[in-house]
């Protein structure tokens, strides 16, 4: 599955929200993604278009135009039937240190992060 967005959303650990750290994004066709995850749960939630799955064991890959989310295929009902999910977007180059800290943040001891930003 693939989206195009003008840009990610980012939020290392919004302090009204619990310490939640979040992720979105809105796509040039109208499609919503959000991941997050509270510091306080083993496992993330990923929301495609309104339907939340909560996965553990997500791998991110984030490069400076493009975030590829791999998913266990046992779980592909969170991406409509897909084990993964690439957004390619348009980021300013300033604003993916604080993409690249909500990844880690969501991901750590739950996922796996990859960056590609050097």
């Amino acid at each position: 599955m693939q989206l195009t967005t003008a840009h990610l959303i980012a939020n290392p650990c919004d302090d009204e929200e619990d310490n939640m750290a979040m992720l979105c994004c809105h796509s040039n066709q109208g499609d919503m993604f959000l991941m997050t995850r509270y510091p306080d749960e083993d496992e993330l939630e990923i929301t495609l278009d309104g339907e939340p799955s909560t996965l553990d064991g997500v791998k991110v890959t984030l490069s400076p135009t493009r975030l590829l989310i791999e998913i266990a295929a046992a779980d592909a009902d969170a991406l409509n039937g897909d084990d993964h999910l690439e957004i390619h977007h348009s980021t300013a180059p300033a604003d993916l240190a604080e993409v690249e800290e909500t990844l880690q943040n969501i991901l750590k001891g739950t996922g796996t992060y990859v960056s590609q930003l050097t």
